[in-house]
């Protein structure tokens, strides 16, 4: 257990691109969004003379995970979700299990509370003791961002308590064939489940995701959020990527993505690099001497991969590096190479 260090946790994988670097920084979707879901999208430019209305885009979340109207909060991306949740909720005693995505403890700070960090130790897996008792605000993410960790449903479901809420951010899960360790289909009592189409979709610039929890804690998020938060053509999305085709259509997406990842993590352990094992998202968590020094040296050479020293619990000898199409990756492995790696 940690409190708080000089970290930016404000610092993000965007801020690693530009300058014509190619991009293994940003767990974005490549190529997307797709064609059919663009022209959704800009067909709903012909309604914005009026006030975006959520309903459709709700009742689709509702019905693509087995879910209640009233249980459904649409936002703009995961992290205004992570905005209301600090504003309503009362913490004594929050914990942020890291390393993980850092504007859930951010969005806590900002709100004025304390925070305190459990770091995670052995491959980063969620231990049967590593939160503690008093603990009555949790949140993990799952698969977790940076260290692509799965971790298994049950163990998140044990973490809820009496008295306690639990936040899963699931804006990776996507990534997951079958999504067999999510908990949005099952939302245990005390639990809340964030998601996000920023990543498969291709959507930063939209700002689209939303909140499964209990309908009371909805009403409340409702209450702190700005009217009409989420636009008319993030609505479109949100609706659009809610369908069954479009379900399918990630899911095949992930099955191959899995592959890919799987053969770059071989290929870069096979280099004697550390890659924390078992990575199920659409990125990989490497540990090498000196990561920052080369990661200068990769943008010199035009790449641009992720920090891993602003993500509590990690390091200056760590990097996240996202899975792209094979021949990308297979370039960045030749500069690899070319550096000695």
């Amino acid at each position: 257990m940690t409190g708080p260090a000089e970290i930016d946790l404000r610092h993000h994988g965007d801020t690693e691109v530009g300058d014509g670097l190619a991009d293994f920084a940003v767990n974005v979707r490549t190529g997307t969004p797709p064609a059919w879901l663009a022209e959704r999208i800009r067909a709903s430019v012909d309604g914005l003379a009026a006030y975006p209305d959520p309903r459709p885009a709700r009742k689709a979340v509702a019905a693509r995970h087995g879910r209640s109207v009233e249980e459904v909060l649409l936002t703009a991306g995961a992290a205004e979700a992570f905005v209301l949740l600090a504003r309503v909720l009362t913490p004594r005693r929050a914990v942020v299990v890291h390393p993980q995505f850092t504007e859930p403890e951010a969005a806590l700070r900002a709100a004025g509370h304390e925070v305190e960090r459990v770091i995670l130790e052995k491959d980063f897996t969620l231990g049967p003791r590593a939160v503690p008792d008093g603990a009555d605000l949790v949140v993990i993410g799952n698969p977790t961002n940076p260290t692509s960790v799965l971790h298994p449903a049950a163990a998140l479901a044990a973490l809820a308590a009496p008295g306690r809420t639990v936040v899963v951010d699931e804006a990776f899960m996507d990534c997951v064939p079958g999504e067999p360790e999510s908990l949005a289909a099952r939302l245990p009592p005390g639990v809340v489940v964030i998601r996000s189409l920023t990543k498969t979709w291709g959507l930063a610039g939209l700002r689209a995701g939303y909140v499964l929890a209990d309908p009371h804690l909805i009403g409340r998020l409702a209450e702190a959020q700005p009217l009409w938060a989420v636009s008319t053509p993030a609505l479109a999305a949100v609706e659009a990527c809610s369908t069954p085709e479009a379900v399918a259509e990630g899911e095949a997406w992930a099955v191959e993505l899995a592959a890919e990842r799987d053969r770059l993590a071989g290929e870069l352990s096979a280099r004697g690099l550390y890659v924390v094992p078992e990575a199920r998202a659409s990125f990989v968590c490497v540990r090498l001497p000196d990561a920052l020094g080369i990661r200068a040296l990769l943008r010199q050479r035009g790449y641009a991969v992720r920090r891993g020293d602003t993500f509590p619990g990690l390091g200056p000898d760590w990097l996240r590096i996202a899975v792209r199409d094979r021949p990308s990756n297979d370039r960045l492995l030749d500069v690899l190479g070319e550096l000695g790696i």
